[in-house]
């Protein structure tokens, strides 16, 4: 029998695929990836040798949920019809009582939010689980995610406010980089020397935080000189409200996740 499959070829369920198999956490036949559209599934099949590409569902010890939420409903019934007995899902706003209604009881359900950078495997995932799931259950579905980035455990209703932080985290970051990158050009560089500026200045920035002892409020200190260029910086940011923006953008994307939820 398959030991996973993953249910939806998209971006993550690729990304995830690549993960679990670089990290040797199965052999290729123990896998499956299921992909409605023919052109994807022979993309997918000439990425991944040797892993069962399919149109529909199959048996299998375990299921990846990774389909949009319209299709959430019919593919846990499927699910349920193989037997599977372990579900992780990565449906943006998708309760696990949701999940539990489709698939029967008895079934281990465990959702996460997983954020796009998982594509490259410097993900931040999170997991809560359902009323059926145990530790063990967790720990599987941490197996499966690990291989993408890392993974923290949360109540599920903490999972709303990680969508507004971490899941929508990336859109932020990507919108500051582009107007970073505006003013440079604005300033006199080429787009090409701005863009790399920006990039690199990104990831040494995330690269230190993350390697050093102190905290990003300590960084920021270290960095901002009185009466200097970046003092002068921030404090145009300040005034123009950024921090408590970017605070907000947080929030708002957790209100409409809960909202996404209700729905």
């Amino acid at each position: 029998m398959i030991r996973l499959e993953i249910v939806g070829g998209g971006r993550m369920g690729e990304a995830l695929l690549g993960g679990l198999l670089a990290a040797g956490w199965a052999e290729p036949g123990e896998l499956a990836v299921v992909e409605r559209l023919a052109e994807r599934r022979e993309q997918l099949t000439e990425l991944f040798p040797g892993v069962a590409v399919l149109a529909e569902p199959v048996a299998a010890e375990g299921a990846v949920i990774a389909v949009k939420p319209n299709d959430v409903a019919d593919t846990c019934r499927t699910l349920a019809g193989f037997g599977v007995q372990r579900v992780l899902s990565i449906a943006a706003g998708v309760t696990t009582a949701a999940l539990t209604a489709a698939l029967g009881e008895g079934i281990a359900v465990v959702r996460a939010m997983p954020n796009t950078p998982a594509l490259v495997r410097t993900g931040a995932s999170a997991i809560a689980a359902g009323a059926s799931a145990t530790t063990a259950d967790l720990d599987w579905a941490a197996s499966i995610l690990e291989e993408v980035g890392i993974v923290v455990r949360v109540e599920e209703a903490d999972l709303d406010i990680v969508t507004g932080l971490s899941g929508s985290g990336p859109a932020y970051v990507f919108m500051m980089v582009e107007n970073l990158i505006l003013a440079g050009v604005a300033g006199g560089l080429t787009h090409e020397m701005a863009e790399l500026l920006a990039t690199q200045t990104l990831l040494g920035a995330a690269t230190l935080l993350h390697s050093s002892d102190d905290d990003a409020a300590a960084l920021r200190e270290a960095v901002t000189s009185p009466g200097g260029t970046t003092a002068a910086g921030l404090r145009v940011l300040g005034e123009a409200g950024v921090p408590a923006a970017i605070v907000d953008a947080v929030l708002t994307a957790a209100e409409r996740s809960r909202e996404l939820g209700r729905s």
